[in-house]
């Protein structure tokens, strides 16, 4: 690869890090419910990205494959830090709030989902993820996500009945 080709990508995977911080952020942080370590995964994550860039085969692909990036390191961290997912009740919000990710319920609702369930719900609707996009991120079918989706929301329609 020639040099000006390689230094093109690397700009390009640095902008798309740069541009979707806060995105990175928020996976991160939705499932570590704390600032500092969404923070330390986002940089891990950006790091390595920028360390694997020639891996990258299609730049086109960029988004999808920095989102994949940063979701392994999710996962690596909540393993080696047998983090609990689940928040403690003392951190429950006071009532009234809108049904956001912020709602307390939801967040415990999707707590309890299996990580690439709780993936596929918040990609796609805090994310704003297509299906595909989805798909390429987790490295599955598009109707394997679709089917993991809708179970997933099945599940969280029986958590949050009252």
């Amino acid at each position: 690869m020639s040099s000006i080709k390689k230094q093109q990508k690397e700009e390009r995977i640095e902008r798309t890090l740069l541009t979707n911080y806060d995105k990175y952020y928020r996976l991160a942080k939705s499932y570590t419910h704390n600032n500092d370590d969404a923070f330390d995964i986002v940089q891990n994550g950006a790091c390595r990205a920028i360390m694997s860039g020639k891996k990258l085969k299609n730049e086109e692909f960029v988004e999808t494959w920095i989102y994949r990036i940063m979701l392994n390191e999710i996962f690596r961290f909540c393993k080696s830090n047998r983090k609990i997912l689940i928040l403690p009740q003392d951190m429950a919000p006071e009532t009234g709030c809108e049904d956001t990710y912020e709602n307390f319920d939801l967040q415990v609702a999707l707590n309890r989902l299996d990580t690439k369930d709780k993936s596929v719900v918040i990609l796609k609707y805090f994310e704003d993820m297509k299906l595909s996009e989805i798909a390429q991120v987790l490295n599955e079918k598009e109707s394997t996500v679709k089917s993991r989706l809708y179970r997933s929301l099945e599940k969280l329609k029986l958590q949050l009945e009252p």
